[in-house]
């Protein structure tokens, strides 16, 4: 496992030799992006308006602090969960070529097909830590899609040391997540065979 610190713009060469289990630290842009604005983008073909080219989206609906100078402020973002994005993710990846995607939890096969084929890795950040998350956006450069509410608008944040995130799906196309399902089903049908052997007694 190694650690790495990765600054916006990412270029390919930038995520070539990171792989599952590694560790990220995000410097730069990072876009909040949920089921709503994905299905703009997928189903509707309306273009993001902001920019995710070579940087990273976030997953998550943040709670937000409106400012009496028109400015925002970060109070929480905690990370929701990934997969109700993946209907939508590799179409996402191949419109916009963003090369971060964090989130919660595991993705799936569309997900791992775009890693692989236009070179992005699927991050996780640990729950339960929206408050610690928030510390580490310096500041909201942009809102967009205003209309869908604060939890689905696109904020378009400056972060510094973003991070711990685990590396879910590198360029290779490896899930982590899948991998340990099956070295976890493997351990536990060992498990089950020595519970069985102990308790066979009982009727």
């Amino acid at each position: 496992m190694k650690t790495w610190h990765l600054t916006t713009p990412i270029a390919d060469d930038d995520i070539k030799d990171i792989r599952i289990g590694d560790i990220v630290y995000l410097n730069g842009s990072m876009t909040t992006c949920r089921d709503v604005a994905h299905r703009r983008l997928v189903e509707e073909h309306r273009p993001l308006p902001i920019d995710v080219a070579n940087k990273a989206i976030l997953h998550a609906g943040p709670i937000i602090k409106a400012n009496d100078d028109g400015t925002y402020e970060m109070v929480a973002v905690g990370p929701t969960t990934s997969m109700r994005m993946e209907k939508f993710e590799e179409d996402f990846v191949k419109e916009t070529n963003v090369k971060l995607i964090i989130g919660k939890g595991g993705m799936g096969p569309g997900t791992q097909a775009a890693c692989k084929k236009y070179k992005a890795l699927h991050l996780v950040y640990p729950a339960g830590n929206a408050v610690y998350a928030a510390l580490h956006v310096e500041k909201i450069v942009d809102a967009q899609w205003k209309d869908l509410g604060m939890p689905e608008t696109l904020w378009s944040c400056q972060v510094k040391d973003f991070g711990p995130l685990i590396v879910s799906i590198d360029t290779n196309g490896d899930n982590l997540f899948e991998k340990n399902k099956i070295e976890f089903n493997k351990r536990k049908e060992a498990e089950i065979k020595k519970i069985d052997a102990q308790v066979k007694f009982i009727k």
